[in-house]
């Protein structure tokens, strides 16, 4: 098994050593893994600051790569926050530096904090999730320098509805936007333990992908402790084989290469 979404004591909201997450990974039988570590300028909150030592993140999986050669594959990897106005600062920090795979995440709208709540005052649900979605197809249409988006629907993570088919136009044009470009999307096992009852995006979207020509599917944990490494990937699994994909996709340098699903149910 693959897990391409991961965080280690490089995030500023890790404290897991990366070698913890690793052994985890080794011990659970996974074959290949990739560290995505944060980049979220401007975020809006004070009181944290997901920026990235960039050179000593290199350093580090490069020691990590050699010291686990034996026993399993590591790459390298980044998921870098986007807000319609750092598009441009986004795309020049990742120019800089060779990565195996980028997420596309967006975390706050409207310059606001999803996590916290700000982004939701004085707004109904059904104008938080419109917005939302608005603000990432923006994201979408004007940056390119990624390889699939991450858990697309966060928004339903910190303010739930009973469906998400009012917004089902706004994320077509968004699949519609990417899967010409040879994007992706990555289906987010955190979702799980934030209350959601599936992982992110949700079933329903995840078939919307699929009738919309995608193809390209990456499955992460989002762990930020170790133990959380492959969590209910086998369900993951089945579930994306029961809506008609065939294939689970890895990357290095940016270049996705594909996995049978049926190897892993």
């Amino acid at each position: 098994m693959f897990d391409y979404h991961m965080h280690s004591d490089f995030s500023a909201d890790c404290e897991t050593p990366m070698e913890d997450t690793i052994e985890s990974a080794i011990k659970k039988g996974f074959k290949e893994i990739c560290f995505t570590e944060h980049i979220d300028y401007d975020y809006p909150d004070p009181t944290i600051e997901f920026d990235l030592d960039l050179s000593r993140y290199n350093e580090k999986i490069k020691a990590m790569q050699q010291r686990y050669q034996s026993q399993i594959s590591v790459k390298k990897g980044v998921e870098i926050g986007v807000q319609p106005h750092l598009l441009k600062k986004c795309e020049e920090v990742l120019e800089k530096e060779m990565f195996d795979f980028i997420i596309c995440s967006l975390h706050a709208a409207d310059r606001k904090n999803l996590h916290h709540g700000e982004f939701f005052n004085n707004r109904t649900p059904e104008e938080a999730y419109e917005l939302y979605y608005e603000e990432l197809l923006y994201c979408v249409k004007n940056f390119h320098y990624y390889s699939v988006l991450g858990h697309l629907d966060l928004v339903k993570r910190y303010k739930k509805l009973t469906t998400d088919a009012n917004f089902y136009d706004i994320i077509r044009n968004i699949f519609t936007t990417i899967i010409p470009d040879g994007k992706g999307i990555e289906v987010n096992a955190s979702g799980f333990a934030y209350g959601l009852n599936s992982a992110m995006p949700s079933v329903d979207i995840i078939k919307l992908y699929k009738e919309c020509g995608g193809e390209i599917i990456t499955v992460g944990s989002d762990a930020h402790q170790a133990e959380h490494v492959g969590h209910r990937f086998k369900e993951i699994y089945q579930m994306l084989d029961e809506v008609g994909f065939k294939y689970i996709a890895t990357y290095s340098k940016l270049k996705p290469e594909f996995h049978s699903i049926k190897q892993f149910i």
